[in-house]
């Protein structure tokens, strides 16, 4: 009985969504571009090739515009910079950009505006292709709730229905319900009873169901009319909106949720190295054992190069070997390989497939290192940080074969001093390019500096720059010392690296102006510093100075005791005549008062 019911009742809920349909092919909206002051309307769009149209949604009342795309239909394989529709918070496109809707969008899209109007623009590219669009908008107050419309759902089960349930939804509806479950789980979503207005793309009233916590992105489905959809999350947050336009409600739905547990463990156990010349990858074996795997099922992409197992299954290799794939990415340069997990059987197989991609990014002085796994279509990253290994070095002559370890290096003045980078790699399809060379009296490069090369232009007289060989970029120049008596000087270097393949890298260029250097691009950048230099007739007088000083510090002791001696007859000295001074004093106050008997007057 209830089936014949479903089936006497399918034919009517068609007739209405066709009518509904009807009606608004009829309403006589333009069909590119309108300016809207309807409390609600939809909007059935249909373009072509090389469109650009705009519509104006404007409000009289103190309400909040709703605009929902809940269909929409680019040319195939277009771009957002081609194709879009754009929504703007504001009378015209030059208000304040909402968000935009593409081709790769994966949501239903709604905005809401904070003005009195709301803008949308749509451009097609010059692809031959219908464009189809299905927008509606209304009115609403924020302080208006509906009851038992969206909310938080936690614990690992639980209920919702639709606001009326299981009378008719309201109109002009929107619910949105975030269910989360504890960690380490995903959610199975179950429509127990659900009958909404149908239609083939499900324009009018639909139920979408997010994988996250947000309706931006992760769409997961959208239904409508009579069924018991069920759906299931990759994680412990799912997201479930309800929308409902201005006609035909029904029943709605009653749902119920439970959690299941993730199989561990959730965060694989890798770790990714990347050098100046290695690419090191470590895995754990109880991860690998939690797939149904251990280490004599890994491959590279040459299946050559097996990995050594000890306590973790560990792959070591050069960059450039073992099939790694080296690409040119604009500003740097990456080396990827993958490491496959082949199924021990032959024809069918109950265990998880799954890709470790290894990823080391060579750019801006360090080495960003990626690694993806994809384990049933879910990628997980981690990175780490790591350098390339660059060194600079003077030699004794132009053969760069025996190099300066002295430091400071004592040279004399206008001597012709050679310079030479390294890298130090082995991938032995890399250029190394002397950008940029300065010199100063300071080891921080302060204010005080001279240009000896700039963007690979020479620029003192004496500087002479060698073709770039492999990994050393080479070059000379005379020593000079700078005024105000520094003694020191010091050399850093920008230093550029290339892919020696690439025919028109900024290696290759060499010396190139300023404006024209913006535009070029190169591989990795990084700078090396070496130094001091000093002038030999400084170590000369440093020489003499040490020697004086070492003299005057053995006759020390000498001195003082010498010292020691003289002022001690000095005191002795003084010390006699003090006393001989004194005596004659005395003698000399003897001679000197005699006396005389008194009188007496008797």
């Amino acid at each position: 009985m209830t089936a014949l019911r479903q089936l006497l009742l399918l034919p009517l809920v068609a007739a209405l969504a066709l009518a509904q349909d009807n009606s608004i092919e009829s309403t006589g909206v333009p069909r590119c571009g309108a300016s809207l002051h309807d409390l609600n309307k939809a909007l059935k769009i249909e373009l072509n090739a090389n469109a650009s149209c705009v519509w104006q949604i404007q409000r009289n009342t103190n309400q909040t515009i709703r605009l929902v795309f809940s269909y929409f239909t680019f040319a195939p394989a277009s771009s957002c910079e081609t194709e879009s529709i754009k929504i703007y918070n504001g009378p015209s496109t030059n208000s304040p950009l909402l968000g935009q809707v593409c081709n790769n969008t994966d949501a239903v899209p709604v905005f809401e505006s904070s003005s009195d109007s709301l803008t949308f623009l749509i451009t097609t590219n010059s692809v031959p292709f219908r464009r189809n669009f299905f927008a509606f908008y209304y009115f609403f107050s924020p302080e208006t709730k509906q009851e038992n419309c969206g909310g938080q759902l936690t614990g690992p089960n639980g209920t919702f229905t639709s606001p009326n349930y299981p009378a008719p939804y309201p109109e002009l509806t929107y619910c949105v319900w975030h269910i989360q479950t504890a960690k380490n789980s995903k959610i199975h979503l179950q429509f127990q009873d659900f009958f909404l207005e149908l239609d083939q793309n499900c324009r009018f009233d639909f139920t979408a169901v997010y994988d996250g916590l947000t309706t931006n992105t992760g769409l997961i489905g959208k239904v409508c009319g009579r069924s018991q959809p069920t759906f299931e999350s990759s994680s412990n947050v799912m997201t479930v909106v309800l929308f409902s336009d201005y006609a035909n409600s029904y029943r709605g739905f009653s749902a119920q949720y439970t959690s299941v547990p993730l199989p561990g463990p959730v965060d694989p156990d890798t770790f990714l190295t990347c050098s100046s010349d290695t690419m090191t990858i470590v895995l754990s074996k109880s991860y690998l054992a939690s797939l149904g795997y251990d280490g004599t099922h890994l491959q590279l992409n040459d299946p050559s190069c097996s990995p050594v197992i000890t306590d973790s299954v560990i792959f070591s290799f050069p960059l450039a070997s073992c099939g790694t794939i080296k690409k040119d990415e604009g500003q740097s340069i990456t080396y990827t390989n993958i490491i496959s997990l082949a199924a021990t059987g032959n024809i069918i197989t109950r265990q998880k497939g799954i890709q470790i991609i290894a990823k080391c990014k060579m750019e801006n002085n360090s080495t960003l290192e990626v690694i993806y796994i994809a384990e049933n279509d879910i990628i997980e990253n981690t990175t780490a940080v790591g350098r390339y290994n660059v060194s600079m070095s003077f030699y004794e002559s132009d053969s760069f074969s025996k190099p300066i370890h002295q430091s400071p290096y004592y040279v004399d003045l206008n001597q012709t001093l050679f310079a030479q980078v390294s890298l130090h790699s082995t991938d032995p399809n890399l250029l190394v390019f002397v950008d940029t060379c300065i010199a100063s009296p300071q080891p921080d490069f302060g204010s005080l500096t001279y240009d000896l090369i700039r963007s690979g232009c020479n620029k003192d007289d004496t500087v002479v720059t060698y073709p770039p060989v492999e990994h050393y970029g080479r070059f000379k120049f005379n020593a000079f010392r700078f005024l105000r008596s520094f003694p020191s000087v010091y050399l850093q270097c920008d230093i550029l690296i290339c892919d020696s393949k690439e025919a028109n890298s900024r290696c290759t260029e060499g010396c190139v102006s300023r404006q024209k250097r913006a535009i070029s691009s190169y591989m990795w950048k990084t700078n090396t510093v070496v130094g001091p230099i000093r002038l030999k007739r400084d170590l000369r007088s440093a020489d003499h100075s040490e020697s004086r000083t070492k003299a005057d510090a053995e006759d020390t002791p000498n001195l003082q005791q010498y010292s020691f001696y003289t002022l001690s007859f000095v005191v002795l000295i003084s010390n006699i005549v003090i006393v001989i001074a004194v005596i004659l004093k005395y003698h000399k106050r003897q001679a000197g008062y005699g006396y005389q008997k008194i009188q007496n007057s008797y």
